[in-house]
């Protein structure tokens, strides 16, 4: 069962995480959802498509412009407090590696704390302890926060994250975050070339087997782009087809852009693995 804030979602369900980020200058829609009135808009229309997270970002991860904690705060904090009014039953996480802004986020409402950048601050697990919120514990091959990698290497990729990912996760259990409400993410593109980030989705199931439930962030990633040599705006297929592949493994947390084309992917996988009834069932039967 995996738990987070006022929701419980079983074993075998696929849950959804809109993306919304507050940021002028995101990799995918340039800041399109940076004002309040475009996100709230966002986040109402993620909820209709069948999102049950929304995560809401306040920093792009890639390179750019330096962004304080304080200005960090100042995009997401308000932003929390308002969607937590409007949507009480949907699911707050924050996509953050700071501690300040986790205890921020959590005093305004959020119900999880996404740590994109693997455990950075040690200092972010103690406060979802503190606040009795959930965490995603990511792999990032020990890369410094919005730095891109440069001729990384692993023995065993798998090996590093299974590695990574597990230690984090048991050391927020013995902090007292609730063990229900943990999630591991490979952190594909994070600390990775591209064959490293096929490699991880090919082992997922390996993640699976830990017992953890596996969160992955594929939406429109550069390894997508590069395995079939396509710009940001041409990755939805490819997108689609690893999020299908990754939920056939056993993936249970998918973070997207695209909620509507998710839904049907997770759904038609949930169906073919015997998990989900079809919606209708006419055909030889009239």
């Amino acid at each position: 069962m995996l738990r987070l804030g006022t929701r419980e979602f079983g074993t075998h369900e696929p849950v959804i995480m809109a993306i919304v980020n507050r940021t002028p200058d995101s990799f995918y829609d340039q800041g399109a959802t940076f004002r309040d009135e475009p996100a709230l808009a966002r986040v109402e229309q993620a909820v209709a498509e069948g999102a049950a997270i929304i995560d809401i970002g306040g920093v792009k991860a890639g390179p750019g412009d330096e962004v304080t904690a304080e200005e960090e705060a100042r995009r997401t904090v308000g932003f929390v407090a308002e969607v937590r009014r409007r949507f009480p039953e949907v699911v707050i996480s924050v996509d953050t590696w700071r501690a300040d802004v986790g205890a921020a986020v959590c005093e305004a409402g959020a119900d999880l704390l996404n740590d994109a950048w693997g455990g950075v601050d040690p200092g972010l697990a103690e406060v979802a302890a503190r606040y009795g919120v959930g965490l995603v514990c990511t792999h990032a091959g020990g890369a410094e926060p919005r730095t891109r990698p440069h001729r990384v290497t692993y023995d065993d990729v798998m090996a590093d994250i299974l590695r990574v990912t597990v230690g984090l996760a048991e050391r927020a259990l013995s902090l007292g975050v609730p063990r229900e409400s943990i999630m591991i993410d490979p952190g594909h593109d994070f600390g990775k070339n591209t064959r490293h980030s096929l490699e991880a989705t090919r082992r997922l199931g390996e993640m699976v087997s830990t017992g953890w439930p596996v969160l992955v962030s594929l939406s429109n990633k550069d390894f997508v782009g590069e395995t079939l040599d396509k710009p940001v705006k041409e990755r939805v297929v490819g997108t689609l087809a690893t999020t299908a592949v990754s939920a056939w493994l056993g993936a249970q947390v998918y973070r997207v852009h695209e909620v509507a084309e998710t839904r049907q992917v997770l759904d038609m996988v949930a169906s073919i693995a015997g998990h989900r009834a079809p919606a209708v069932a006419r055909r030889g039967l009239a």
